[in-house]
């Protein structure tokens, strides 16, 4: 996970820094054929910010088990169980063709939890309208140096760093 952090998230920002820095000048110079040009890298390199920056407050060395108190009461009513949300979760993570996420996300309109996938570096609020919770990074660069290829090996491993005190805040503080 460091080289994971140190250079693609690290990435991520500096390209997200330089793309920002464009777009003020072409703001600057009235230029809206650039800023349009820009929009594609603002949501590759700003949505890689924000997912990796929840993904790394959502692990925790001390992390795994399972959610307590109003969180997996919240799980267990809107996916019947915290092993039918886990297999879900997984699932929909496995399945996401190429590179992207897997998101448990909260929908404010209907007051539900909800999982999803996004592709590539889609952010989930930006893109789903749904706040995150919990993302997992299914790019390959998230687990090739010790999963090889093998990503849902890297998924069942995952909920054994799941800090489900981070997501439980997220959760928390969304309802407000």
């Amino acid at each position: 996970m460091q080289l994971h952090h140190n250079k693609h998230h690290a990435a991520y920002v500096n390209n997200l820094n330089i793309t920002e820095e464009k777009y003020r000048e072409a703001l600057t110079k009235g230029d809206v054929t650039t800023q349009i040009a820009l929009q594609s890298a603002l949501k590759f390199n700003g949505g890689g910010h924000i997912n990796h920056s929840i993904f790394w407050t959502n692990l925790s060395p001390n992390g795994g088990g399972e959610p307590k108190g109003e969180l997996l009461e919240a799980i267990k009513r809107d996916f019947g169980s915290f092993e039918k949300f886990k297999e879900k979760l997984t699932a929909i993570s496995v399945g996401v063709q190429g590179s992207g996420w897997g998101w448990l996300g909260f929908n404010k309109d209907q007051g539900r939890l909800q999982i999803v996938a996004c592709s590539n570096q889609d952010p989930l609020q930006g893109t789903t309208g749904l706040i995150p919770l919990l993302g997992i990074d299914v790019w390959e660069h998230a687990y090739y140096l010790q999963y090889k290829n093998v990503r849902l090996d890297y998924l069942k491993a995952i909920w054994n760093v799941i800090n489900w005190e981070n997501v439980t805040e997220r959760y928390t503080a969304c309802k407000k």
